[in-house]
């Protein structure tokens, strides 16, 4: 199965594919190009919005005109509308660290991880959860260098995270995290695992950054699917359009060399048909 390119958005670091249901639009970030970016299939469109530092993560709002932002150095909520940001929150402040991976839970609730910010990375960020309430702490599941893959089973009943250098994505219960241990590790020839989603079967998507591909695990670790991508640095996935039956993947343009043609399409949006139905985006609980 082979993925095709659906946006050449160009991202020096594209991230967080995120599909919205109610809008039927995908947005996802461009990290270091402190941008959210937004597409509408509908008449292929696409824009951008600028941002005030890095943007490398965010939420769905109850509110459809609401994003709940993981800016670098804090958590914001961000107004579609009026470009207004409220910033709720610091997060790891004075440290060399900046929010990285992000998703809801099934509860509503934020669950985000943070990334030690030079290119050797060193285990100096952490998991966190912003509650409904909008108080925030700290999850019991060590310290990382890179956080990735967060996810969430079906039933909310199991989290999925990973610090990408370890090449481990690990699974615990949830929300206690309890019983945390090891779901499946990837070898030197497929990359390290950055962004994931579960679909509608318990089956976790996982983007392989160096790997050029996307992969399913069936909930009990098995590989049971495959997806070329035709970049080096896929990032993150996302299932969307009107029956959640198609994969969208942002990926990478950083340290690649788009000129010599061998990876001219770096930084897309790609897509693919793979056979299977994710599930919808939840919101973010909480308000002001």
């Amino acid at each position: 199965m082979k993925a095709e390119l659906l946006v050449d958005s160009r991202c020096t670091l594209g991230e967080g594919a995120t599909w919205d249901a109610r809008s039927g639009r995908l947005y996802w970030v461009d990290i270091e190009g402190a941008k959210l970016w937004r597409y509408d299939p509908r008449d292929q469109s696409s824009r951008s919005f600028n941002m005030p530092e890095r943007l490398a993560t965010f939420a769905l709002c109850a509110d459809a005109n609401t994003l709940l932002l993981g800016l670098a150095s804090r958590l914001a909520f961000f107004d579609l509308a009026t470009g207004a940001i409220h910033t709720l929150i610091e997060v790891e402040a004075g440290q060399p660290t900046r929010i990285n991976d992000g998703r809801c839970d099934r509860e509503g609730r934020f669950v985000f991880g943070t990334k030690h910010d030079v290119e050797d990375a060193k285990p100096l960020g952490g998991f966190y959860r912003l509650n409904t309430d909008l108080t925030l702490e700290r999850l019991p599941l060590g310290d990382c260098a890179i956080s990735n893959s967060i996810g969430f089973s079906p039933d909310g009943a199991r989290m999925y995270y990973c610090d990408s250098p370890t090449r481990q994505i690990r699974v615990c219960d949830y929300p206690s995290c309890s019983n945390d241990r090891v779901f499946i590790e990837l070898s030197d020839e497929h990359g390290v695992p950055d962004g994931s989603t579960v679909d509608a079967d318990g089956g976790l998507w996982n983007a392989q950054w160096g790997g050029r591909r996307v992969v399913r695990y069936a909930p009990d670790g098995r590989e049971t699917a495959s997806i070329d991508v035709p970049t080096e640095q896929p990032s993150c996935v996302a299932f969307g359009g009107a029956a959640l039956d198609t994969l969208f993947i942002t990926s990478a343009g950083i340290g690649i060399d788009t000129n010599d043609g061998s990876d001219a399409h770096a930084g897309g949006v790609f897509s693919a048909q793979p056979g299977a139905r994710g599930i919808a985006e939840n919101w973010f609980a909480g308000k002001l």
